[in-house]
């Protein structure tokens, strides 16, 4: 009867789907996720790929005030702002600005905040109380007025500075979040079994405690990537995000502040909030198909 049971119990195992495969199936469910998917795919490959080989960022941001709102078609094909600069192009280089400054300050503040959490859910003691000290301390200063003011005093202001500037401050988030989780996970009868058979600590936290967090890593890290977006076109919206000489879609929406170029000029203002939107909506879409994925490997398993 063990044998057979032993049997049995491995048949199952093999036969139960990959990670890879539930996750396609899930998108295969969910058609608007699939959409999602696709679409983000494309277009952050179109921005990427257009942006190096297509478009001289110099020609693009010289002012021709002949081409003053020129309106849409003929030699603009979304036409042109007050400066005489192709809104088109600066729609694309602005969204691989926006896009590569979000994917940048998620992974740096996902990977350093997954790292410090686990280590301060999984030891405890001085080190949990240390971290969470540092944390209390980012979270409790006015962190958007720091930023503005780092923006402000850097010379020679660029996008690395504003990527690190925000690293500086947005991890602490997804740090109590893991922290939370692995608090509890490091409680359970399976880590102490580890433990008791002589697991290393290390193993324990990436092998054993990290994949059991997948689900709730997956919802925040696409939730971040959304907000970096939002951060970003946010700051430059109020004019201190990117240096003025880089496109950025927050600078394209701030036109709208003109009542003039609100009501007339809409070409100017229009493509870069309707990308906002879809960017925004699109990952959203992805994120929770991912984390359905995510919440079946962990059922099967």
């Amino acid at each position: 009867m063990a044998k057979k049971y032993k049997r049995k119990k491995r048949n199952h195992l093999s036969s139960s789907p990959t990670a890879l495969q539930i996750l396609i199936r899930e998108f295969k469910k969910d058609k608007l996720a699939l959409f999602s998917l696709l679409s983000l795919v494309v277009v952050m490959f179109g921005v990427f790929i257009w942006t190096y080989y297509f478009i001289d960022q110099e020609s693009l941001m010289r002012i021709s005030l002949q081409d003053r709102y020129a309106e849409p078609g003929g030699k603009y094909l979304l036409g042109a702002d007050q400066g005489g600069k192709d809104i088109l192009g600066q729609l694309i280089v602005g969204a691989k600005n926006s896009i590569f400054i979000a994917i940048a300050i998620t992974l740096i503040t996902g990977v350093f905040g997954i790292m410090v959490g686990l280590i301060c859910g999984y030891y405890g003691g001085w080190i949990d109380n240390l971290f969470m000290r540092i944390i209390d301390f980012f979270i409790t200063i006015p962190s958007l007025m720091l930023i503005i003011v780092f923006v402000t005093i850097i010379p020679k202001y660029t996008e690395i500075h504003f990527i690190l500037i925000m690293s500086l401050f947005l991890w602490t988030g997804t740090a109590r979040l893991v922290r939370s989780k692995a608090l509890s996970e490091s409680k359970r009868d399976y880590v102490k079994a580890s433990k008791t058979l002589g697991t290393s600590d290390f193993v324990i936290i990436v092998r054993e405690i990290l994949p059991n967090l997948s689900s709730i890593l997956i919802v925040e890290l696409t939730l971040n990537f959304a907000g970096n977006v939002g951060i970003e076109t946010g700051l430059s919206y109020l004019g201190f995000g990117l240096p003025k000489s880089t496109p950025s879609l927050g600078t394209l929406v701030s036109y709208a502040n003109n009542p003039l170029v609100l009501q007339q000029y809409w070409w100017v203002w229009l493509p870069a909030s309707l990308f906002i939107l879809f960017m925004m909506l699109a990952i959203n879409y992805v994120g929770q198909a991912l984390r359905r994925s995510a919440d079946a490997r962990q059922r099967i398993s």
